[in-house]
Order: structure tokens, then sequence, then C-alpha cells
């Protein structure tokens, strides 16, 4: 009693205070904006947009790829996961639905089934004196056995399947940092110059013009070659966010502060959707991910139009800048007797010829 009367008098005491100003009253008013200043700008805005190309890099290098309908994103009356095209999405599926579909059709029936018969076989009307048997060891270990048995040989592949998902990437793989911001995504190439690309949602005319999905499809795409494995460093400027793509049994959490790693391989070339799966703020519903996966003379050619480089061919113009720097450095050379000498008073003496032999 004597706490409850404490909270109440300092409640009290803060109420009256006049000192407590109100958030209302600490913060300055928002700016009035009037509707009619800003819908020139918008027209304006919406033109350029409209005038703007898809891409603003070089056509002769990189043009956007067209999704296929069906891969890589959703589908209209699905019930089963999207079709996978990662080692490890491939592996998942069939894990899935080679035992979720006999758990659920197959141990429900079986004990369905033995329900039907223990209410028919040992109802009133054909026990009218109830047995009294209280044990059998038999069935005790039937019952304790079977399950076991069928315990590990669900364990065996998935535990197989949880390490392949966590095993670290390889020395010569591919390098994308993915970082998460309200609302929408960043992707850094550290070992191609490390240039960013800022991936935001498009609109849902924009999406139609592109023959893309509304609210899956993105102005710039993180693009990653197809078949080899990519080490994502996965992180977030801001709040937690989660980058997740379905098709490719890929998700991990983008947390401030830290930089979670995971290796990222699709098997086939598309285009593949994904969103942010972890509630983030307001417009956590309108940052997707798209993930454009090319060929690995296609990719250079997008790292090229995007002004970075591609690790080969920087590191021979290492090498030859190395040459010719040597070369320079040779041809710069000159013999000692062939350079001039000069006096103390700063007048500069011939320089000595070499003797001729009769």
């Amino acid at each position: 009693m004597t706490h409850f009367l404490k909270a109440w008098i300092l409640a009290i005491g803060l109420i009256l205070t006049p000192t407590a100003v109100s958030a209302q009253e600490a913060l300055p008013a928002a700016p009035v904006v009037d509707p009619a200043a800003t819908s020139g700008l918008e027209s304006a805005d919406a033109a350029a947009a409209a005038e703007a190309p898809a891409s603003g890099l070089d056509p002769a290098l990189y043009t956007p790829m067209k999704p296929t309908p069906g891969i890589g994103m959703p589908v209209d009356g699905g019930i089963d996961f999207q079709e996978q095209f990662s080692p490890t999405g491939e592996t998942a599926h069939w894990i899935n639905n080679a035992i979720l579909i006999p758990m659920m059709v197959g141990v429900s029936l079986l004990v369905l089934g033995l329900l039907f018969w223990v209410v028919m076989r040992f109802r009133r009307g054909a026990n009218p004196e109830p047995s009294k048997t209280t044990h059998n060891t038999f069935i005790e270990i039937i019952w304790t056995v079977i399950p076991v048995l069928i315990l590990v040989v669900i364990a065996v592949p998935s535990i197989s399947l949880l390490a392949r998902q966590f095993e670290p990437a390889p020395e010569d793989a591919l390098t994308v940092k993915v970082t998460g911001y309200q609302w929408y995504w960043g992707y850094s190439y550290p070992d191609n110059g490390d240039f960013e690309i800022i991936s935001n949602m498009l609109s849902e005319e924009e999406a139609a013009a592109r023959g893309e999905p509304h609210q899956l499809a993105a102005d710039n795409r993180m693009v990653i070659p197809v078949g080899k494995p990519v080490k994502l460093l996965i992180t977030a400027a801001d709040v937690i966010h989660s980058f997740a793509i379905p098709s490719a049994w890929f998700k991990l959490d983008a947390v401030p502060g830290r930089i979670n790693e995971k290796v990222l391989q699709i098997d086939r070339e598309g285009v593949y959707y994904g969103q942010c799966s972890e509630l983030c703020g307001a417009r956590h519903g309108f940052m997707p991910i798209t993930v454009e996966v090319l060929s690995q003379e296609k990719f250079d050619n997008w790292v090229r139009a995007n002004g970075g480089t591609v690790k080969g061919e920087a590191a021979m113009q290492e090498v030859s800048a190395e040459g010719r720097g040597a070369e320079e450095e040779t041809s710069t050379v000159v013999a000692p007797e062939m350079v001039p000498a000069s006096n103390s008073t700063g007048a500069t003496a011939p320089a000595a010829s070499a003797p001729v032999t009769q």
C-alpha cells in the first residue's frame, strides 16, 4: 500500500511541475504547405519519370532482363513453396515434400484408423466386462522404438541441410554487401570497385510498363553471376530488416551494428523476387528485393556499366601498370660518361669523348 501511495504522489508531482512541457509545445510547428504550390512540381516530376529510360546504364553494356512468368515469383492459387533454383532450396523442398506429406497423410490416417478400431473393438456392446489390463510391455516398446526411428530418419537430412546453409563461402566467391534502410535496399560490390546500387520499389504503372509484378519490382536490381556462390554480408542502417528470396530458400536478418553472412547461389538465369520479411516501420511492405542472375560475361558488362572494375581485369591492369613503370625507369637511366660535368663557377664543361683508336 505504501508503494502504491508513493507512485501516486510522484505522478501528481510530475504533472504539477512547471518544467513539464508537452511534446506539442516543445516541438516547432510543422510548416503548412499549400497543395497548389506543389502540384506543379509533382506534375513535372511525373513527366520527367515518364520520359526517363528504364535504366540509366549504357544499353550496349546492360539491358534489364525481363522476368519469366511463374519463375522466381509467387503464382496465383499456389499451395506449395515456390519452385527452387538453389542447391539448398532444392534439397529443402524435397525434404518438405518427402516428410510433410507422409506425416500429414500417412500418420494421420494411421492414427485415425487405430482410433476407429479401438472405438469399435472395445465398445460397451462388444465388451460387457471391460479388460483389467494395465500394462503391455510389447506395445510400449513398439510405440517408443518406432517414433524414435522415424525421428532419426528425419534428423539425418534435416541436420545436413541446416549445416549446409551455414557453410562459409569459398575464398574466390563474389562479395556483395546488403544494407537495409527505411525503406529501401542498398547493394555494394567491394570486389568490383565498391560501388553501391540503391534499390527502390517501382510504382504500379512503372512495373506494368516493364512487365514485372507490382510491389515486387525495383528500379535497380541486385545482379549476381549464375551458378556461382555469392557471399552476402547483410546489415541494416536503422532498424531490423530481413533479406528474403523465397525461390532460393534464402532468408537472413539485417541487424544494425552487426554483419550477418550467408552464401547465395542461384543456378538459373532470370529475375527473382523477395521482400523484407521483418516488420520495420510504416513502409515495410514497400521495400521489395529484386535479384537478377546473369552469365559471367553479362555480369562483367553490368559491372562496367556501373563504373566498377572486373576482378581479373583489375589485377591485369595493375600488372601492366607495374610493367610500364619498370620500362619507364629503365629508359630514363643515362650512362655516367654522357652526363655533363660542372666546374666551380657553374659553367658546364663539355663531356669527355671516348678516345679514338688509330
